[in-house]
């Protein structure tokens, strides 16, 4: 008989996880898997958990939270020989690489697309010897994604990111940065380093609109000059997708990259506070497969 793991985060979707976790259970039952449920009760119980699937041999592991359970959970299948087929059922704020992946953010639909017997092998990231799955920022912004409140996002969404990024970014002198990629050099003033692997980012679907789930690239921006105006015109190209050609952001693609400074810059992973500068990232190509929903 397969095997499966469930792991939910019983603090993520209104509280509703243990109803779901309940339907997932039965759905997997049905296709024949032995499942054992595991619930999260602090940090890093998703990353011991999620090793212990890679450990005992399991076929399937579905994550049951936001990003930042599935942020631990990849870690725990983090250079494992075998690592299983994921699954994700999102219940977070923003829900970064479900929304790259198509998977539906209502929990009822996500669940049903469990069903899928479709999978992509998917890119992720490594970041100082951290997986990551959507995204690695640095400066002001990244100091601000962090700062917002739980009540706040579980309000405003992705509208929580933007006001607070906004105004941040406005207030803070930018810092002095440092970045190699792939063979080539920049280095300037600049508020805000974001390195992308998907086209979701803080639930902005047209940060990167080129960007794929498996294209092998990091996809970056490094913002310069900002004023109460700029920050304006940034936000209306955020809207259209087109960023990258802002006279005020320098973008590039890359499978390796460093930051650094001499300055104290922390970062933001995947929402939640990372390492501080300097950092070293790399795109790990196909290293995950994950079901998807069916193609119409």
């Amino acid at each position: 008989m397969r095997k499966a793991m469930i792991i939910s985060n019983p603090s993520s979707g209104k509280e509703k996880a243990e109803h779901y976790v309940s339907q997932v259970r039965a759905i997997l039952e049905a296709s024949q898997y032995a499942v054992v449920v595991n619930e999260t009760e602090g940090e890093g119980d998703a990353t011991h958990y999620g090793l212990h699937a890679c450990k005992d041999g399991c076929d399937l592991v579905i994550s049951i939270g936001g990003d930042g359970t599935l942020h631990e959970t990849i870690n725990g299948m983090l250079d494992q020989e075998h690592r299983p087929l994921l699954g994700i059922v999102p219940l977070g704020t923003v829900n970064d690489f479900a929304r790259a992946l198509h998977i539906s953010l209502d929990p009822e639909e996500a669940i049903e697309q469990l069903r899928s017997e479709q999978t992509r092998l998917v890119d992720l990231g490594m970041v100082n010897g951290r997986l990551f799955a959507n995204v690695v920022a640095a400066g002001s912004l990244a100091e601000a994604l962090f700062s917002v409140s739980s009540e706040e996002k579980s309000k405003l969404g992705s509208f929580a990111y933007l006001k607070e990024g906004l105004k941040d970014l406005v207030n803070t002198p930018a810092n002095v940065l440092k970045i190699e990629y792939d063979g080539q050099f920049w280095e300037g003033e600049s508020p805000l380093f974001v390195a992308a692997l998907t086209n979701s980012v803080g639930g902005f679907e047209k940060l990167s609109p080129d960007a794929e789930v498996d294209d092998g690239l990091i996809h970056c921006f490094v913002i310069q000059n900002i004023g109460v105006f700029n920050s304006v015109t940034l936000g209306t190209s955020l809207f259209f997708g087109n960023l990258k050609e802002h006279k005020d952001v320098h973008y590039f693609t890359a499978k390796e990259v460093h930051v650094r400074s001499d300055e104290t810059i922390r970062t933001n992973v995947d929402g939640e506070e990372g390492p501080a500068l300097p950092v070293d990232i790399r795109v790990l190509p196909g290293y995950m497969k994950v079901i998807v929903p069916e193609k119409d």
